[in-house]
């Protein structure tokens, strides 16, 4: 029933084989969407080199470079998707960056400068790439972003970045309710700690794992996988009247109150 077969889909945010959206673009790939994917480019070209060969297995019909504080890289990426397939269905967005720094210590020492880049990249970036995949969404389509519980509740070392995810989830809302007319539905996963090279950046990040393992219902943490499949679900008919939201995929952790 979960059929993607004639879909394009932009996938960004891929750094490795650990990423939350290399497990996104694997399950879209699965369900039959034709892929494009972005990667952040930095001047010797490894990031380039290191995901070209993760996503050649998926055969992907784009492959371009988009650092979303690069106005000019998004248009250019954008304008690809339009040349190259007319029309966008599916934009998944896993962007998200904080000063190191930023993610320990009291969160009233954070600079203003390492503020507005954790918004600027983690929050913003959402309404940028939106407002750009927008015209080409013709048929309508769908948005997935991903958030974490750090973005309600305060979670140790995550500062900052709790302070993005929320602005993050409330930018889903209004998204979804600009874009709805046109069919364009916008929603969010709420993933459970999976390490990453993302959330390797925040201190104590095993610790929390071993803590959800232990608190929630299902004894366990998620895979990338398990997103995944959520994010397919979100992308596919199936959802079809589900916008606006955010979906815990968690092990049942969010519920829970000790």
């Amino acid at each position: 029933m979960l059929d993607l077969t004639g879909k394009n889909a932009l996938v960004t945010g891929i750094a490795n084989n650990r990423s939350i959206a290399w497990g996104i673009a694997q399950q879209l790939h699965k369900a039959g969407a034709n892929l494009g994917v972005t990667y952040l480019p930095d001047d010797r070209g490894r990031f380039k080199q290191k995901v070209s060969e993760l996503v050649e297995p998926l055969n992907p019909s784009i492959f371009v470079p988009c650092n979303v504080q690069n106005d000019e890289q998004v248009d250019a990426a954008f304008e690809t998707v339009k040349e190259k397939w007319g029309k966008l269905d599916i934009l998944i967005h896993c962007l998200a960056f904080a000063n190191k720094d930023d993610l320990a210590g009291d969160f009233s020492t954070v600079s203003r400068e390492g503020y507005n880049l954790a918004m600027e990249v983690s929050a913003y970036s959402l309404v940028q790439l939106c407002r750009a995949a927008k015209p080409l969404m013709t048929d309508g389509g769908s948005v997935v972003t991903l958030t974490y519980v750090g973005g309600v509740r305060v979670i140790p070392n995550y500062n900052v970045m709790g302070i993005a995810k929320a602005a993050l989830e409330m930018n889903v809302r209004y998204l979804a309710s600009e874009m709805g007319p046109q069919n364009i539905r916008v929603n969010a996963i709420s993933a459970g700690p999976i390490r990453t090279l993302a959330s390797s950046a925040v201190g104590g990040i095993l610790d929390m794992i071993r803590h959800v393992e232990e608190v929630a219902p299902l004894r366990r943490t998620v895979t990338q996988e398990e997103v995944g499949n959520t994010a397919a679900f979100l992308c596919s008919d199936l959802s079809s009247g589900v916008t606006g939201q955010v979906l815990y995929v968690d092990a049942g952790y969010e519920i829970m109150g000790m």
